[in-house]
């Protein structure tokens, strides 16, 4: 049975799509660097779009995430014209941390590969240090 996916993820998608696009190919503020969109979420009502990105040079995160929210009025009025939506959703930049959680997490275990019980030599894995 194949999965339905509502609106709101279908939008979600669509507007991965087309931001990406636009940081690849429109968007040239030199203060933006390398940065990957790693997710988008839609609000129920589709006015709101929550955009997860990562950014290759980490101590530039907050600098790249404001250059691109304020820069949302662009982004917002590209997409209304690129997709034919009756509300085109409001963008807000979120840097997503889960890349360097991960990162994190593979260190913690490589650490750990060849100890025994108990694991990484009493390091607490569910520590959020």
């Amino acid at each position: 049975m194949p999965k339905s996916f509502s609106r709101a993820e279908r939008v979600a998608d669509l507007i991965h799509r087309n931001v990406a696009h636009l940081l690849q190919q429109e968007f040239k503020d030199p203060r933006v660097g390398m940065v990957t969109i790693s997710n988008v979420e839609v609000s129920a009502d589709l006015k709101h779009a929550r955009i997860y990105v990562t950014v290759l040079e980490e101590t530039k995160k907050e600098e790249t995430l404001k250059v691109l929210n304020d820069a949302s009025g662009f982004f917002r009025r590209s997409l209304a014209s690129s997709v034919q939506l009756r509300v085109v959703p409001k963008p807000f930049f979120i840097f997503d941390d889960s890349v360097i959680r991960g990162n994190r997490i593979s260190s913690i275990l490589e650490s750990c590969a060849g100890d025994s019980y108990p694991p990484c030599n009493g390091l607490d894995l569910m520590s959020q240090n």
